[in-house]
């Protein structure tokens, strides 16, 4: 595992920090049965860390390593059931909330992939699950491309033994814990004796600069890393292990050209849509307030990166929820996020969580538990995606709360915007009203956009 991957993992000493992804695909058939597990059979081989069981390091601070599950079934990982009457939207989500609150079995591959047949039009659902140290949201979606079909009579693909053999060359071999360990604490020890020689290299010939430069990573790692110890919602402090999930749905083409009229991007407006939102929900609630802290997760993706695994951090900062104009608090938005993701500490990340995973578990929960939301933007399939003989018509994800009252994943899906919310409602006891607070939020970004988009925010798909 790498030292982000692992820190995913660690968390779970915390059940409040449970790191479980949760995707469902709204399908427009029922997919056939036998094409699925063939897929589902064939995509195992062409994404490998599908085959792969995680092993517990015997020395406590080396990371787990992934190993081939000698005992794999695919029958125990792909699922069917049938939705009770009325077979509705509210059935799936109540399905998939309650597999993302249950704990995997971690003598298997970390994932399990359930169609729920019965939903109403004849219609079918796909609820997908799997670990964030297997995969985040980017990887996600590179691994779907890699399962799914792009018509619905079937894709031909490559030749499966040379995907695997290009996958194989990048994952690291089976070594012994003790090894892993070594090999670990070297790589950080060589990282940190690099970053002391270019520095001393710089100090002689710069040597304000140097000093300087010096001194920004040093604050920067400390902002990165800061524990939080209150959240600066009011309304929003209680934390428990239930979890509830809620959608909307914008149109994507109107809201990026709203932000953009604004002078952001497609997440500023996202971002804007949810502080307004949450401005909203805090006046109901009889408060008003001036920021919130919300963790956005920060792709540290390549293309050379191999498919699953975490490449990500997790950046914590205020955003204002006392601007009421939209366009300023999109600029305002921008210019933040735009300074978090220039900190020198970003491009350290994994540095440092191999420092953290040095340290108790605790300190995790101190940084993450009274972070008010998590807001996560991933770009999904500007294409439609077919499984089995089914198109798939809406992708949301509901991705962890990481501690925070709520989570709000961004899904893009062909000129979909699917918006995921998963809740605690220990913080939100209330999830209808966040859920119309925050479809008000998007509505006002919107406005921006002309002309006026004729689709409106909606809470069932």
């Amino acid at each position: 595992m790498t030292q982000t991957d692992y820190m995913s993992w660690r968390m779970e000493a915390d059940p409040i920090l449970r790191s479980t992804i949760v995707a469902v695909a709204v399908l427009d058939r029922v997919p056939d049965w036998p094409r699925f597990v063939d897929m589902m059979e064939r995509g195992t081989k062409r994404v490998p860390i599908f085959r792969r069981k995680v092993v517990t390091a015997a020395v406590g601070v080396a990371p787990p390593r992934w190993v081939e599950d000698p005992d794999f079934d695919l029958t125990w990982h792909v699922r069917r059931c049938t939705l009770t009457e009325p077979g509705d939207w509210d059935a799936v989500l109540d399905f998939a909330r309650t597999t993302g609150m249950a704990a995997f079995d971690k003598e298997r591959p970390l994932w399990e992939f359930t169609v729920l047949d019965g939903l109403d039009h004849h219609r079918a659902a796909l609820v997908m699950k799997v670990h964030h140290c297997l995969t985040d949201g980017v990887g996600g979606m590179q691994i779907a491309r890699e399962i799914v079909d792009f018509t619905r009579e079937g894709t031909v693909r490559g030749d499966d033994a040379e995907v695997v053999a290009a996958h194989e060359g990048r994952m690291p071999g089976p070594i012994n814990s003790l090894a892993r360990y070594r090999d670990m604490t070297g790589r950080i020890v060589r990282g940190l004796s690099t970053e002391m020689v270019r520095g001393g290299e710089g100090l002689i010939r710069h040597p304000a600069d140097s000093l300087r430069h010096s001194v920004d990573v040093v604050a920067s790692t400390m902002r990165l890393t800061r524990p939080v110890r209150t959240t600066l919602s009011p309304v929003m402090r209680t934390r428990t292990t239930r979890r509830r999930f809620a959608v909307l749905e914008a149109p994507l083409e109107p809201l990026g050209r709203a932000a953009e009229s604004a002078g952001g991007s497609l997440n500023d407006g996202f971002l804007a849509a949810i502080l307004l939102g949450m401005a909203k929900y805090h006046r109901l609630h009889g408060a008003e307030i001036p920021a919130l802290r919300v963790t956005l997760p920060i792709s540290l993706r390549t293309d050379t990166d191999p498919l699953g695994g975490n490449r990500i951090t997790l950046a914590r900062f205020a955003l204002p929820t006392n601007i009421g104009d939209p366009a300023q608090l999109i600029r305002e938005v921008h210019a933040v996020v735009e300074r978090w993701r220039k900190e020198p500490a970003i491009a350290l990340s994994s540095r440092i969580a191999g420092a953290l995973n040095l340290l108790p578990a605790s300190l995790l929960a101190n940084m993450l538990e009274h972070v008010d939301v998590v807001a996560s933007n991933v770009v999904g399939s500007p294409v439609p995606l077919f499984v089995a003989g089914s198109q798939i018509t809406r992708y949301y994800a509901f991705s962890p709360t990481l501690g925070s009252a709520f989570n709000v994943t961004l899904m893009s899906y062909t000129s979909h915007c699917c918006v995921g919310i998963n809740a605690d409602p220990g913080a939100v006891p209330d999830l209808d009203t966040l859920t119309d607070s925050l479809a008000d939020g998007f509505r006002a970004v919107l406005a921006l956009c002309s002309p006026a988009p004729d689709t409106a925010v909606v809470s069932v798909p």
